[in-house]
């Protein structure tokens, strides 16, 4: 496993990561001796790079790790969230940078993954009501306290970055990025790369669409997150079945997986790039491990793009209410 710089300390991980939203049941029913078995395969893989959050199934993704780590102790580089919060009994959803809300939370995340201190802490959502420059001073004491040794923020606008950068080191920003969205390469992706920040890519295989057997709308349950996202809904859906048709048979005709193939363009957009597939399976992980050892060459960038041009998808990322957190910038 190749690996890649994460945090401003120097600190090396692999190439691929592993989110650990589907651990929670995100996009379907979760099995906890299933995710403890995709840890043990990181593991034999040389994936050391985890990724939740607080919110995952209100807490349970990091519990399932928690309990993975007590009875397997284990080297993995843990990256955590906060900053949105989830009404239990109502469903209700809101963000919160504040202090206090920041450092109770992270508390509460230390506890549930059973460890001292956290590698990579980010701001899940931007609270509007904060300005950037208070909420980074906040991450500054908690670095200083040593409850963490890094500073991240998911899905923050380039500018914002550039603010936060002002006041102290950012070492990475997460934000959605695949051959199916884009909109990072629109200053995100330069700009973390001139400021010498890690862009984590969440979602790389387009929620399960960049793999060989594309999922079927119709199996999705009503937890699932696609199941009223517009690039999964008629005729959105069957139209970008249909572009990604040539992709896929490209990928199988240079003997690789689609998975592989579409997590080794996500690494040749640059070197401060870290994608971070998310899998509830041990045989799924080792698909997305292979993408590290693909070298795509200028020739094969090429004749990806005139198969998935900037922009060919159809269908917007989120629906309405799902746009609710990330920060626009075009």
């Amino acid at each position: 496993m190749k690996r890649r710089s994460l945090l401003r300390s120097g600190k090396l991980v692999s190439a691929i990561g592993l989110g650990c939203m589907s651990f929670s049941g995100f996009y379907g029913p979760s099995d906890e001796q299933e995710a403890h078995d995709t840890l043990a395969a990181a593991q034999r893989l040389g994936i050391d790079l985890l990724d939740t959050a607080n919110v995952y199934g209100l807490g349970s993704s990091e519990e399932i790790i928690g309990r993975y780590l007590k009875r397997n102790p284990s080297d993995f580089t843990i990256a955590t969230k906060a900053g949105i919060w989830r009404d239990r009994e109502h469903g209700n959803r809101g963000f919160r940078n504040d202090a206090a809300y920041l450092r109770t939370e992270l508390e509460g995340s230390l506890r549930r993954l059973g460890v001292e201190h956290i590698d990579l802490f980010y701001v899940h959502r931007r609270d509007r009501s904060l300005e950037i420059e208070e909420v980074m001073g906040t991450l500054l004491e908690l670095k200083a306290e040593g409850k963490v040794s890094g500073i991240g923020f998911s899905e923050i606008s380039p500018a914002s970055l550039r603010r936060a950068v002002a006041v102290g080191p950012v070492d990475a920003v997460q934000s959605e990025y695949s051959l199916w969205t884009r909109q990072p390469e629109l200053g995100l992706v330069q700009a973390c790369n001139e400021l010498g920040v890690t862009l984590v890519a969440y979602s790389p295989l387009g929620r399960g669409m960049f793999a060989d057997r594309s999922p079927d709308p119709v199996n999705f349950g009503d937890a699932d997150f696609r199941k009223n996202n517009p690039r999964f809904l008629p005729p959105n859906f069957e139209f970008n079945l249909g572009k990604l048709a040539a992709f896929k048979a490209y990928a199988a005709d240079h003997g690789f997986t689609t998975a592989a193939l579409a997590l080794a363009w996500c690494l040749a957009r640059g070197e401060h790039v870290i994608p971070i597939p998310g899998t509830r399976t041990a045989d799924h992980l080792a698909e997305c491990a292979a993408g590290a050892s693909i070298d795509v060459t200028e020739a094969m960038m090429a004749e990806i793009e005139s198969m998935l041009p900037v922009g060919w998808a159809c269908g917007d990322r989120y629906a309405e209410a799902q746009w609710n957190g990330p920060e626009g910038y075009c």
